[in-house]
């Protein structure tokens, strides 16, 4: 269950948590237009920060762009208003939500210049997507019997609200045989995502990972493990994977906003490696959580003080 906060960002001003309603016949309940995002403000000793708030609000540009959505709001105005609704909140740490969809107005499969933009930024209190206790035990996963979209259906470069209908499915199917989480094959069978995670797969020392290509969503922690792998001297190569991969893996992990740096201990009741989180794994998670809880320099400028003007950085 959501715990409320008091302040959300609505197209351009800050309503109560409350009022932020759509009407039943809004275009996005009947026809799922809409795009949003995921980002994580961390607790630091220097107060919170957001992680790499600019990227994702590119993404959001980017994913409203394919759908053929404009956004009123520039990506600068909205990490200011990302900013702003965290400092209102008065939230050490958080998880950000910004949604952009279509309105109430017209209402057919075709948008028309009747059919508003809303735009909306929230935050709330998130815990770990899988559980505390998942980041070092590792969870048990299964490769879902529901495929990844495939190309020229829907665009997964674009991080839009139908396209989760897919990852409900895989997700609800996992829940229902006992498993955490699903994995999901693209539409020639090679290994592509989890319901909402980007998948790693380590062996031998070096990291595979599913290509943009294979219908994949360029995640921001993706791009985030790829750059703290590489900075840590290990290899990563961007690659088809088939599915017996992951059982003869080393090591498989999830990453992703919500999962952050995930790792999987079985997959279809197959152990991977020792059956236990595994050491490039771990080495990642410290790397990655002394950046963006502070205790590490952010040497890739990814954290944002949401104390500082927005822009200071």
């Amino acid at each position: 269950m959501i715990k409320a906060t008091e302040k959300i960002w609505h197209n351009g001003k800050f309503i109560s948590w409350d009022d932020a309603k759509i009407h039943v016949l809004a275009h996005v309940t009947s026809y799922g237009s809409s795009v949003f995002e995921g980002i994580r403000c961390y607790a630091t000793a220097a107060g919170p920060a957001i992680f790499r708030g600019p990227e994702h609000m590119r993404r959001l540009h980017d994913s409203a762009k394919i759908y053929r959505i404009t956004i009123p709001y520039s990506v600068n105005e909205l990490v200011g208003a990302m900013h702003e609704v965290v400092r209102l909140n008065k939230l050490e740490s958080c998880y950000v939500r910004p949604l952009v969809f279509r309105g109430y107005g017209d209402l057919g499969v075709l948008p028309t210049k009747d059919t508003p933009i809303e735009t909306y930024v929230a935050c709330w209190e998130w815990g770990k997507y899988l559980g505390a206790e998942a980041m070092e035990q590792g969870v048990d996963v299964c490769v879902s019997s529901w495929t990844r979209l495939a190309p020229n259906t829907l665009p997964t470069l674009s991080k839009a609200g139908a396209n989760y209908m897919n990852s409900q499915l895989i997700r609800m199917e996992a829940n229902a045989n006992g498993y955490s989480e699903g994995i999901a094959l693209d539409v020639s069978g090679y290994v592509c995502e989890g319901s909402g995670e980007n998948v790693f797969v380590v062996r031998d020392g070096k990291i595979l990972t599913p290509p943009i290509g294979s219908s994949v969503l360029p995640g921001i922690t993706r791009d985030t493990v790829i750059t703290l792998a590489r900075d840590l001297g290990i290899t990563v190569t961007e690659t088809l994977i088939p599915r017996e991969m992951l059982y003869i893996a080393d090591e498989v992990f999830f990453s992703g906003t919500a999962a952050e740096i995930s790792p999987i201990r079985s997959v279809d009741r197959i152990p991977v490696g020792a059956g236990k989180r595994g050491p490039i794994t771990e080495k990642l998670q410290r790397e990655f959580f002394a950046i963006v809880e502070g205790r590490a320099a952010d040497r890739h400028g990814w954290l944002a003080p949401v104390a500082q003007p927005v822009g200071a950085r």
